[in-house]
Parts: structure tokens; C-alpha cells; sequence
């Protein structure tokens, strides 16, 4: 008869905070005609984009902004 041992490990999950993390990235996209600005680091880029497409779509008035943000579970103490 074999005996098995069992530990259980508590894990935290929340934003990847190391230095080598993706970074965050945000993109905003027209509600009006679904196209997309690039990713950027900065959000004001973003903003900028959608400001020059109002610009050329005078009618194009709401966005969403899309962010890509990296999460990583952290492991805690063995129990």
C-alpha cells in the first residue's frame, strides 16, 4: 500500500508588476465604424487618434478604449 502526502499552496493573482512584465497597452476603437488606433504605452496616443478621426467622421462620437494589461498568480506559503 503506498501513502501519498498532500501540501496545498495558497496563490495571489493580481497585475504582473516585475520589470520584465509586457507592458500595458491601451487602443482605442470607434463605436460608430468598429476601426481600431494603435497600441500604445500611453493612453494620451490613443486619445489622439481618436481625435483626428472625429476630425475626418464629424458623426463618430463614442469610443472604447481597450487595454491589455499582463496579471501572474503569485505563489504564497506551503500549508
Amino acid at each position: 500500500m503506498t501513502r501519498a502526502v498532500h501540501r496545498f499552496r495558497e496563490y495571489k493573482f493580481g497585475p504582473d508588476l516585475q520589470p520584465a512584465a509586457e507592458p500595458i497597452t491601451t487602443a482605442m476603437q470607434c463605436k460608430a465604424c468598429g476601426l481600431t488606433g494603435g497600441t500604445a504605452e500611453e493612453p494620451a496616443d490613443g486619445s489622439a487618434w481618436a481625435v483626428g478621426h472625429l476630425k475626418a467622421n464629424l458623426d463618430h462620437l463614442e469610443y472604447r478604449e481597450h487595454i491589455r494589461r499582463p496579471y501572474r498568480f503569485e505563489a504564497g506559503a506551503w500549508q
